[in-house]
């Protein structure tokens, strides 16, 4: 069995979303705590706003678990830099046990998945997730720099210039808990097209899906919302046709961070949203202020990633994918 069921229900009590100019546009934008009016909130670099990014989003969700840094026994957190070093430059001064990860665009999901695990297994009582993106730095480091004004093929996402951060805590009170996660697992399907990551990362998405719903008997239908992030609008249409064909039919609940984030066509975002921030963003703004409306109670989101870099994709080799399951409930114990 893949699916954990977690006994303790470990909350979230406190959350933040940042991001930049492009997503504030979007139509998600007055969910989100912060944004800048350009990409570099203060910094005089990229790398250095990404990081910027990360601060203020675990900034914002202490405060609102009106908590100090000094609480948070664990930070699990990553990006797409080389070595993680945004979180690593982000977070550094709150002086935490920091585990650093990565799981592509799935980064989030696993960041929430490890903490709530630990705490309910009463390692920790009190954890944080961190993840975080920017377009800028990611077009320098995966593709090209913005200079070269290299076009975009159809199928490709924009990597979302933004963050998120989240409190796991064995706390009691009314706040959404985290009631069943499932661990992905490394799928390759031979894809290797890097301006198509939706189609590298599907198979995955449709792996984690099929086995959680196998698992556990439950059916679509029993959610308010199921929720992948981030395979844009390729992605989202592969996973959707293949899992309809297993007697799994998402017609009716299913969507993608990606293309929640941007309207596609008004803003000319291609295929939709990627990168650590996107389901980050959206997890930490958009999502636990309808948990905070009453809009939701039962949401499944499954996160997914592509596990490349720039040296496999110029050798030839395929792009793996990877899909985590993390179940979010509303109400008290």
């Amino acid at each position: 069995m893949r699916v954990k069921k977690l006994n303790r229900k470990p909350s979230l009590i406190g959350w933040g979303s940042v991001v930049g100019k492009r997503e504030s546009e979007g139509p998600l934008s007055d969910d989100f705590d912060i944004h800048d009016k350009g990409e570099c909130f203060g910094m005089n670099t990229w790398e250095k706003a990404e990081s910027e990014m990360q601060r203020i989003a675990l900034n914002t969700a202490l405060a609102k678990a009106k908590m100090g840094a000094e609480s948070i026994e664990a930070v699990f957190a990553g990006d797409l830099q080389n070595q993680c070093v945004s979180s690593v430059f982000g977070l550094a001064d709150f002086g935490a046990p920091f585990f650093g990860l990565y799981g592509a665009c799935s980064t989030f999901a696993e960041a929430l998945l490890l903490s709530a695990m630990l705490v309910d297994g009463g390692n920790f009582d009190t954890c944080a997730a961190v993840t975080s993106s920017h377009f800028c730095v990611a077009e320098r480091q995966y593709r090209f720099p913005l200079e070269y004004g290299g076009q975009r093929t159809p199928t490709a996402q924009r990597t979302v210039t933004g963050a998120g951060a989240a409190i796991i805590s064995s706390a009691n009170g009314n706040f959404p808990r985290i009631t069943e996660v499932m661990p992905g697992r490394i799928v390759n399907k031979g894809i290797k097209d890097a301006n198509n990551m939706g189609a590298a990362m599907a198979p995955a998405a449709i792996d984690t899906i099929r086995d959680y719903f196998n698992e556990t008997g439950y059916s679509p239908e029993d959610f308010d919302l199921i929720l992948t992030g981030d395979l844009g609008a390729e992605g989202h249409a592969t996973a959707m046709d293949y899992l309809l064909g297993y007697g799994i039919d998402l017609r009716k609940n299913y969507s993608d961070c990606g293309l929640m984030i941007y309207d596609i066509n008004r803003q000319d975002m291609h295929a939709g949203g990627s990168g650590c921030g996107c389901s980050a963003s959206v997890i930490c703004g958009h999502i636990m202020k309808r948990f905070e409306k009453g809009e939701l109670k039962n949401v499944l989101y499954v996160a997914t990633g592509a596990l490349m870099s720039p040296s496999t994709s110029k050798q030839g080799l395929s792009i793996p994918g990877i899909a985590h399951l993390v179940r979010i409930e509303a109400g008290r114990r």
